[in-house]
């Protein structure tokens, strides 16, 4: 099917080449043959099967949105403007909880000093968040 074949390379021209553009365009094209051979059946002509099943199959922009969204690249800033949101949370709430364990510590036991411990668990957090967001920013440049 000629036709089918050249519908589908103007619908799916713009979008970079990918596996997955390959196998939606593969399957697309087998369910209009399918249904071309079922109207041909039906009586018919090629010409008007072909451009009925076209028609039936319905509006490809969705298929062709996601498939663009897929092919296009992920923006380093946006890396970059998340890990710094993620860094700058995890700071804020290792703050939150090391207050809150001093607090505690202070309050029920003041004689007793047992906040340092935990404290030094909870700096991991953001400690991992920066080295995460260093990475990220050094792979930028």
């Amino acid at each position: 099917m000629v036709t089918i074949k050249d519908y589908l390379e103007e619908l799916f021209g713009d979008i970079p080449d990918s596996v997955e553009k390959e196998n939606i365009k593969q399957e697309i094209m087998q369910n209009l043959e399918e249904k071309v051979q079922d109207l041909m059946k039906e009586g018919k002509t090629e010409e008007d099967a072909t451009n009925k099943s076209i028609v039936d199959f319905g509006d490809m922009r969705e298929i062709r949105n996601n498939l663009m969204q897929a092919a296009q690249p992920k923006s380093a800033k946006k890396d970059i403007s998340r890990y710094k949101n993620h860094l700058w949370f995890s700071i804020c709430g290792s703050v939150l909880i090391i207050g809150l364990f001093l607090f505690i510590n202070f309050y029920y036991t003041p004689n007793i000093i047992w906040f340092v411990y935990p404290t030094f668990a909870i700096l991991w957090w953001p400690l991992g968040t920066l080295f995460a967001f260093l990475r990220i920013k050094k792979n930028e440049v």
